[in-house]
């Protein structure tokens, strides 16, 4: 094995690795808000996805020109870094096939991901997966355009673990809003914020579920949104319990100054990147066989975890090494 082989290469071979992306996804509904989102994007970096809204963001009536309009968002020229995805219409909405074949047709190869909103049961997600299936096969796209799945209600929890081992699946999202409001005043409305959002035992219960049904299979857990708007002090701290505490690898933004204290929150320790990094290069050079770092052993499973942990820094505006950074490009 040559000592320059790609960790890629070497630590997963013929394996589909853990899917590494931004740790925020910004939701943006309308032609205005989705152009000043492009601008931050500019502004910070490719370091968050944008989520255009076809649900929520669609006016009544009008569904079939806004999915138009964000498919000219996806194509115009603000999209430099091909990092904003769409969320569809529920599987109860007449709409949903509609947003779907707009989407694909108009956009199918620039598509960042598919958000399905509200699926009850996990036959309705699979129903709606076969669909783009279909439709990209229809329109010749060739790529897997990855899933993302809001599980907002008891069903969809229930059904977790399946819905996250169907195919081209990438993300599960948690819905608090919905999911509080589907227990009928059983869960006050201070378990839509903190802390209450962490420590009542029905929401800490569906938050763990979905984290422990998204990494069994290799698919990201991402939290809900931080309803305090302008308050980055409670979005950071939002962001680090979900982290740290519940295993999410990703949040949802929905006020743009949200977006940089959720990727400060979720970014991975400086030091311990630049420890992983430290024991990356070294064991290329051993062709990524055991090694011994400060006293203590590492292995591909060790390589594994650190890979990762370097690629979610890079992601997070990091800077990196030049040899690792090499890797990355």
């Amino acid at each position: 094995m040559s000592d320059t082989i790609h960790p890629d290469q070497a630590l997963f071979g013929g394996e589909r690795p853990f899917p590494v992306i931004p740790s925020c996804a910004h939701i943006a509904g309308s032609e205005k808000f989705i152009a000043k989102a492009f601008a931050l994007q500019e502004t910070l970096g490719p370091i968050f996805d944008i989520t255009m809204d076809c649900e929520d963001g669609a006016p009544t009536g009008r569904e079939q020109q806004h999915a138009e309009m964000v498919v000219d968002m996806q194509k115009s020229r603000a999209n430099q870094h091909r990092m904003a995805g769409i969320r569809i219409h529920d599987y109860t909405h007449s709409a949903w096939r509609q947003d779907v074949d707009i989407a694909v047709s108009g956009a199918g190869e620039v598509i960042r991901y598919i958000t399905i909103p509200k699926p009850t049961a996990a036959s309705q997600v699979a129903e709606m997966i076969e669909y783009i299936q279909h439709s990209c096969q229809s329109c010749g796209i060739e790529r897997e355009i990855p899933i993302h799945v809001l599980i907002e209600t008891h069903g969809a929890l229930e059904d977790a673990f399946e819905i996250a081992g169907l195919p081209w699946v990438q993300v599960l999202d948690f819905g608090l809003m919905d999911f509080v409001s589907g227990h009928h005043g059983a869960v006050p409305w201070s378990a839509m914020k903190s802390p209450g959002q962490f420590d009542h035992a029905l929401i800490a219960r569906a938050k763990t579920r979905i984290v422990a049904a998204a990494l069994a299979h290799g698919v990201v857990p991402a939290h809900n949104v931080t309803l305090d708007l302008k308050n980055v002090y409670q979005t950071h701290a939002d962001a680090t319990r979900a982290c740290r505490e519940f295993g999410f690898l990703r949040m949802w933004s929905i006020y743009p100054v949200q977006i940089k204290p959720i990727i400060d929150a979720m970014a991975p320790d400086f030091s311990e990147v630049q420890t992983a990094c430290e024991i990356l290069l070294a064991a290329q050079k051993v062709s990524w066989g055991p090694l011994q770092h400060a006293g203590e052993l590492h292995d591909r499973a060790t390589y594994r975890y650190l890979w990762e942990l370097v690629q979610r820094a890079h992601l997070s505006g990091q800077t990196l090494p030049a040899e690792v950074d090499a890797w990355l490009r």
